[in-house]
């Protein structure tokens, strides 16, 4: 598979703190590329980087063979690269339908103008986002939804909200941060199968999850931080049977694929 998000060597620090040291990564095109750590490990620092929300300290990110390192966080989403963010940013007193068409933006003509004077390029536009934002709903399985206002749906059908406004950019990959944050066990299934679905679709994604069943059965390819660096890559299997990677989520005596069992269960 070709390589389509990589980085070389990224560092971020924030004064004497090594938030991200030396960060290494290759997602393959068509896979679904876990970032795991424990808490304060950078993970979601790594990911400002790759999304131009920071510029690194040091290093290289790629995209589709494209060096992006240092495009804003605009010019990042127009070469096809939508996330999510670990809080929910959604604009809860508008209608969920109203909160998808938001992200299509850069894919209208639509100037202040047309807006104010209802031009024919604005009717033409608003068109378009009010269909393709219906098409969104229809494959997150948010369609009966899309008229309720956003901040009255559950903490998991928000997250799919984000999900759907990601999708409206048409991006090659997705970057969702820590997605099934705050689910139920249902919840938490039922968002897997949507990736999966997606990932099916030809979707790449890049997942930060602390749900380490989550990780481990959806994942292809794992990397995992601790303290800003990178102490392991691989597939789940190779994950969860590296010493190094235990030792920093649970310490000594305790293995991971114990934990896992456990939590299916």
């Amino acid at each position: 598979m070709n390589v389509l998000l990589e980085s070389k060597g990224i560092c971020k620090y924030f004064g004497g703190l090594k938030a991200v040291d030396e960060i290494g990564m290759k997602v393959k095109k068509g896979e679904i590329f876990g970032i795991i750590g424990p808490n304060g490990a950078g993970k979601t620092t790594f990911f400002n980087i790759c999304t131009g929300v920071y510029p690194p300290t040091a290093g290289k990110i790629f995209f589709d063979n494209e060096d992006i390192t240092r495009y804003s966080s605009e010019k990042v989403a127009s070469v096809g690269m939508a996330r999510t963010f670990q809080n929910i940013k959604l604009f809860k007193y508008m209608s969920v339908l109203d909160n998808v068409k938001i992200g299509f933006h850069k894919r209208t003509k639509t100037a202040m103008w047309d807006a104010l004077l209802h031009t024919k390029t604005y009717k033409e536009d608003e068109e378009f986002v009010t269909r393709k934002g219906k098409e969104v709903l229809e494959i997150v399985g948010l369609s009966k939804y899309q008229d309720e206002k956003a901040g009255n749906l559950s903490y998991g059908w928000q997250r799919r909200v984000e999900i759907a406004r990601a999708l409206a950019l048409d991006p090659k990959i997705l970057l969702l941060d820590e997605p099934a944050a705050g689910m139920n066990p249902n919840e938490t299934t039922s968002l897997m199968e949507l990736l999966r679905k997606l990932n099916g679709d030809g979707y790449t994604i890049v997942v930060i999850e602390h749900d380490m069943r989550f990780v481990m059965n959806l994942c292809h390819n794992i990397m995992v931080l601790n303290f800003g660096k990178k102490i392991c890559e691989g597939t789940p299997e190779v994950v969860t049977a590296d010493k190094e990677v235990n030792d920093a989520y649970f310490g000594k005596g305790i293995l991971m694929n114990e934990v896992i069992a456990h939590a299916e269960n």
